[in-house]
């Protein structure tokens, strides 16, 4: 059984039951020209969600519309169209399901169709089927529904010449339904510019980085740069950032995390959603950002959109980076027993850091022996840590908290020396000691 309740759909019922919001105009084009003539198509691309948002902000589009087209049934809904779905993957119904679409309204005479299609193909994956990503199902199939017989031969013209641009870049063929419109049915209020109503909503990213190749005709995400060269990166472990242009929740990701990135695993970010050359991916990406490892050129795991969750992203990477010993102690509060972690007789000058992020959390010169057989700190480095207050096992203590990660280190007591009076007692399984580097000196020459 195919999954028919992905991210999307998920988020769709929370809507349904949450959701509202006033109506906005979507459409980031000028208004349309009073009594200008305009002309309507239908397109169907996954997620209308994203699909409506990518398509009304083509300049000349005076108007979008999500709704629900080319079933056998003349009236449908949300619900409806997956009670279908259902039935048919059980082999219940022969019935052809809706599938999500887009009404777009447009002025011919401020935008081509070709125009349009060419951000239609390129704006998602025309070569899979009954799916789009991580949406599957029939409801989210590729579509181009028209409307009279002219719109019908550009779609077919515009369909041959990006296939050929597809099978040049390796793709298969298109699977895209060509027909004319049937059964449309407008969906409900608050799927009507989702993504403007609701800006951490689903979006998917959508598109195979194939740019329509006619000259004049190919729209903005033609420019997508090339997918990232293997030589730049590193083949034995790797994060790479997927994105897409106009992304709030990268931009966030970006702000929050990558502003300041120590970790120890190097990072790159790309507007390309394919991997580079001979890497590969575990399934097609399909919401940004998306933070993939990679561990010899191939998929390991992968981190699927950010809305300010700092401490799960790092608890993600850090599954992979720690040892059983050390996830157990950072994640589950756990403690080494007595003089058996790391650094404890460690006398060098040098920083310790979070051992995911990297940033910095305790100076050697503030280290002491304690006698205690855990390392101890009279002082942090600033803004590294939190405190937390800790009532486990009867007692009443002090939880020591990595400010850039979130993971436990230990607890903070008021029995150290001068001049705070602290004893920072850290776990030194979840440090990791970096030396300062040697100095150079002066000029030693008489």
């Amino acid at each position: 059984m195919r999954n028919l309740f992905g991210w999307k759909t998920w988020s769709a019922w929370l809507a349904l039951i949450f959701g509202g919001g006033i109506m906005n105009t979507f459409a980031a084009d000028a208004p349309p020209i009073p009594n200008a003539h305009t002309e309507t198509i239908v397109l169907g691309m996954g997620c209308f969600w994203g699909a409506e948002k990518r398509l009304a902000a083509i300049p000349g589009v005076v108007s979008t519309e999500v709704g629900y087209a080319g079933g056998d049934a003349p009236q449908v809904n949300y619900k409806t169209i997956f009670t279908v779905e259902r039935a048919i993957e059980s082999g219940q119904s022969q019935a052809v399901n809706a599938a999500e679409v887009v009404k777009v309204v447009y002025d011919p005479a401020r935008v081509s169709l070709q125009t349009i299609l060419a951000k239609f193909w390129e704006s998602h994956d025309p070569t899979q089927g009954d799916r789009q990503g991580n949406d599957v199902g029939s409801n989210y199939r590729s579509a181009i529904f028209y409307t009279d017989p002219a719109q019908k031969a550009i779609a077919l013209q515009t369909e041959a010449v990006y296939q050929a641009a597809l099978s040049k870049a390796g793709y298969g063929k298109i699977t895209t339904e060509i027909a004319p419109l049937k059964n449309y049915n407008r969906a409900e209020e608050y799927h009507q510019d989702y993504l403007e109503k609701n800006p951490n909503g689903y979006c998917g990213l959508g598109g195979t980085g194939v740019p329509y190749p006619v000259a004049g005709v190919s729209t903005p995400s033609s420019t997508l740069p090339p997918p990232l060269d293997p030589a730049s990166l590193h083949l034995d472990r790797q994060l790479i950032v997927f994105e897409a242009p106009d992304c709030p929740f990268c931009a966030r990701f970006k702000k929050e995390v990558l502003s300041d990135w120590h970790s120890p695993v190097p990072v790159v970010t790309t507007l390309n959603p394919n991997p580079p050359k001979g890497w590969t991916l575990e399934k097609a990406l399909f919401a940004t950002p998306t933070i993939v490892l990679f561990e010899q050129g191939k998929e390991v795991s992968r981190y699927t959109g950010y809305s300010g969750d700092k401490d799960r992203f790092w608890k993600w990477l850090g599954f992979y980076l720690l040892s059983p010993e050390q996830r157990k102690i950072a994640f589950d509060k756990g403690t080494e027993r007595p003089g058996t972690g790391s650094h404890l007789d460690e006398t060098r000058p040098g920083t310790y850091v979070d051992p995911i992020t990297g940033a910095p959390l305790f100076r050697s010169d503030a280290k002491f022996h304690s006698g205690t057989g855990w390392p101890s700190f009279f002082n942090p480095v600033p803004g590294a840590i939190e405190l937390r207050p800790d009532d486990s096992y009867g007692m009443h203590r002090v939880e020591v908290i990595s400010a850039s990660s979130g993971i436990h280190l230990g607890h903070v007591f008021d029995d150290g020396p001068p001049p705070t009076g602290k004893r920072y007692c850290i776990n030194g399984d979840v440090l990791k000691f970096i030396p300062d580097a040697p100095s150079t000196g002066g000029d030693k020459t008489p």
